[in-house]
């Protein structure tokens, strides 16, 4: 019988507690098809006693997951603690200097320190892997990595957090405004007390970065996304994007351009017939060109117990295989840190005004936009029962420098009765 890859678990919150289930309850599958026994040798979280719906008698107890990390019996650590500093890293760093593989799915700490951490794990010899990191249950990261690494990816699109698709889905399902949709995602456990991580759209730009690095062959830059969240989409949007034949998703894109990458996460208006338009709630999407392989189009849970547990356990057994890849699909030494291309390509962009309802308002605003040289391609005027009128126009495509600047001049205009909306068309 080959010896048993053992593994020691950090953190036994949710995802914890479903990775312990499914070595447990799929302890004889794993073990055929890892080619060795998969075993837990100890465990740590913050408290030993709390119940967590799991049998943890046979398994060692460490209260420091340092500890944890060093401990002769274990070959590989399982982080699930979160958070881009602190006991997470000091935990990743300790089981990599003690030769020990790591799985994680802590993406947080891979978008700050994902670069230092590859080249350690590459110069130790030991795997590290992070499939949870990125859209739960999808395995987007070992299909870039390897399913298609002999393509060049020209266009990386993802759909990647589910609090935000539930909230603009509900939105559109039920008619309901953001703030009401927000409070019930709130009750029902999608959205945190203090939601601002997921719906400014910082959890989904993370888990771009990490994609846009695999994909393109660079250097984990988290702080070269353009994060845009969906505070500001309101109702009106929603019910005006459906109207023009849209919908409205807080979409991430990532391409390299002659500039440089070109990353951005933010609200997109998507035609409603296309992957994007169609999906709903929870429901994380990827969408990958290659230049051989075309598109490809996953989709799945994106969070969650079960989705989340079964990528750790996907990676430790690609471990228990004998797998060991650089982290970020090619050596960590030969990563270069893209040129940052900005605002990306023109593009067509859905523009709401709210202007004073009174003769040669709407010449006022075109020739703003016609001086910034941006053209028209519909207008129409909302009906309304106040001396106010909101006023819809869909661009040509625009530069967004050239776009912010004549919105800014429109603001100032003694008609305009509201600060502009701009909401980028994506083509798919």
């Amino acid at each position: 019988m080959p010896e048993p890859l053992r593994i020691g678990l950090a953190g036994l919150g949710t995802v914890g507690a479903g990775v312990v289930k499914m070595l447990q309850v799929h302890a004889g599958t794993i073990a055929a098809r890892a080619g060795r026994p998969v075993e837990i040798a100890a465990v740590s979280a913050r408290s030993r006693h709390r119940d967590r719906g799991v049998d943890l008698s046979g398994y060692g107890w460490e209260d420091d997951p340092v500890a944890l990390a060093r401990r002769g019996d274990v070959d590989l650590v399982v982080e699930v603690m979160g958070g881009e500093d602190g006991p997470a890293r000091a935990t990743a760093l300790a089981a990599i200097g003690a030769g020990k593989h790591l799985v994680t799915a802590n993406k947080a700490m891979l978008a700050r320190h994902g670069q230092a951490l590859a080249e350690a794990a590459e110069a130790a010899g030991v795997a590290l892997r992070f499939e949870a990191a990125v859209a739960g249950g999808i395995p987007v990261v070992k299909a870039l990595a390897e399913g298609l690494a002999g393509n060049r990816i020209t266009r990386l699109m993802g759909v990647l957090n589910g609090t935000c698709n539930y909230i603009l889905t509900r939105m559109e399902a039920e008619d309901a405004p953001y703030a009401q949709v927000l409070e019930a995602a709130q009750r029902l456990g999608y959205a945190e007390a203090d939601p601002s991580f997921d719906v400014g759209g910082i959890d989904a730009a993370q888990k771009l970065a990490l994609l846009a690095a695999i994909a393109f062959g660079t250097q984990v830059d988290f702080g070269g996304i353009a994060v845009e969240g969906i505070e500001r989409v309101s109702l009106a949007d929603i019910e005006h994007a459906a109207e023009l034949g849209y919908r409205i998703r807080l979409l991430g894109v990532a391409r390299m351009t002659g500039a440089g990458l070109e990353a951005r996460m933010q609200p997109c208006l998507v035609p409603a017939g296309s992957p994007f338009g169609q999906l709903a709630g929870v429901t994380n999407m990827v969408v990958i060109e290659g230049d051989f392989v075309g598109r490809i189009v996953l989709s799945g849970p994106g969070a969650g117990e079960g989705p989340t547990a079964s990528a750790i356990v996907g990676d430790v057994i690609d471990v228990a295989r004998g797998l060991v890849i650089p982290p970020f699909g090619q050596p960590a030494a030969e990563l270069a840190a893209a040129a940052r291309a900005g605002d990306g390509a023109a593009a067509a962009y859905y523009l709401r005004f709210l202007l004073a309802d009174a003769p040669g308002v709407l010449a006022k605003v075109a020739a703003e936009l016609g001086a910034a040289g941006i053209s028209i391609n519909r207008m129409r005027q909302v009906e309304h029962e106040s001396e106010e009128a909101p006023v819809l126009i869909v661009t040509h495509n625009a530069e967004r420098a050239a776009l912010d600047a004549a919105l800014a001049a429109i603001a100032r205009l003694d008609v305009c009765r509201a600060e502009p909306v701009a909401i980028r068309i994506e083509e798919l």
